[in-house]
């Protein structure tokens, strides 16, 4: 079945960077789109970004553009959330998630199937 476990998470000052990644397994990781959300206390999950099967495409949400950036490695089946010029709205547990379906655009709004735990962003003032 399919498994991702995320790693990366920590407590950073306002300004600083961390990188998140998400390891796949399971399955062939370089036919499908992965994805990062995030969801803050009290707060809806929320989109944050989204690299299609081949890497060719990239998606952010308007709050992380120019600050964060993904990428994958497909040898290594791992996706990557680089995070910069962090702020304390940017605490939150953040997930990577992949479809269930190969070869998707990656573009926000499509459903994601698979999910991992979650690692927590603390980002203090």
């Amino acid at each position: 079945q399919v498994q991702l476990v995320e790693s990366g998470g920590g407590l950073v000052q306002a300004g600083g960077s961390l990188r998140l990644s998400c390891a796949a397994s399971g399955r062939t990781f370089s036919r499908y789109t992965m994805g990062w959300f995030r969801q803050a206390p009290g707060k809806e999950r929320e989109f944050v970004a989204a690299i299609n099967w081949s890497g060719g495409s990239t998606y952010y949400a308007d709050s992380m553009k120019g600050r964060f950036t993904i990428s994958r490695d497909n040898a290594k089946n791992t996706v990557y959330l680089q995070m910069n010029s962090l702020k304390p709205e940017d605490t939150a547990v953040y997930f990577c998630a992949t479809q269930s379906l190969p070869y998707q655009l990656g573009s926000p709004g499509q459903r994601y199937d698979y999910w991992g735990q979650g690692t927590q962003v603390t980002v203090s003032s």
